[in-house]
């Protein structure tokens, strides 16, 4: 859980087809957001997160292929940070989260769209999910949160990752995300992307089966 201090650092990074070697990574200091209301602790261990593993139903949407690269940052620069649990979870194209209840939907004991990773050796974990529909209030958006068990270095960070508008524009106005303007808020209207959202954007890029993206994760290493 959270030590006292713990700061992570990250930057977007080129977005990659997820087996291709990226770039060496780059690190600046990054805010920390808020959870929000629908983060459960499920252990999910699964990379494909499409499908709903209590009832196998395929959620929909413009496949993403997500690579996320957690590093350890010091003075000297960055290392890969292996065995870091990362989770990652989301809306599905019409905005409903699973396992959760608000006003505008009831899904518990669903576990689509959610799940977590540990990173390997190069500190790397990918996951297989869709672009992210739209609700009220909030931009386009996928949560994620890193933990890490070392000995004495136990702390938790939790984050969150933004789209280019005009990359959502164009995904949005096709099925399955019919209706997805009239939920949607723009990035310039969301609080939370203006506390520190540009510094969070994924930069999306168009694979033979949909979209990839990449994006370089550092904690600060003691």
């Amino acid at each position: 859980m959270a030590g006292a201090g713990a700061t992570l650092v990250a930057r977007p990074a080129v977005a990659q087809v997820p087996h291709a070697d990226p770039p060496a990574p780059a690190c600046v200091l990054t805010p920390a957001q808020t959870a929000g209301p629908y983060f459960v602790d499920a252990r999910q261990a699964r990379a494909d997160l499409r499908v709903d593993p209590v009832d196998h139903a395929m959620k929909p949407g413009a496949p993403l292929a997500l690579q996320l690269r957690i590093s350890a940052v010091d003075g000297r620069g960055c290392r890969p940070l292996a065995g870091a649990v990362v989770d990652v979870w989301q809306c599905d194209a019409q905005g409903v989260y699973s396992d959760a209840s608000d006003r505008r939907f009831d899904t518990r004991g669903s576990k689509f769209l959610r799940g977590y990773q540990v990173t390997d050796a190069e500190g790397r974990v990918r996951f297989v999910t869709i672009y992210p529909g739209a609700y009220p209030g909030r931009a386009v958006h996928i949560h994620f949160k890193v933990r890490t068990n070392a000995p004495g270095a136990a702390r938790e960070f939790t984050s969150q990752l933004y789209f280019d508008d005009a990359v959502t524009d164009r995904v949005h106005a096709l099925p399955p995300y019919a209706g997805s303007s009239e939920r949607r808020t723009r990035n310039a209207r969301d609080g939370l992307y203006r506390d520190g959202g540009r510094a969070l954007q994924l930069v999306v890029v168009e694979a033979p089966d949909g979209y990839a993206a990449m994006y370089d994760i550092g904690l600060r290493d003691g």
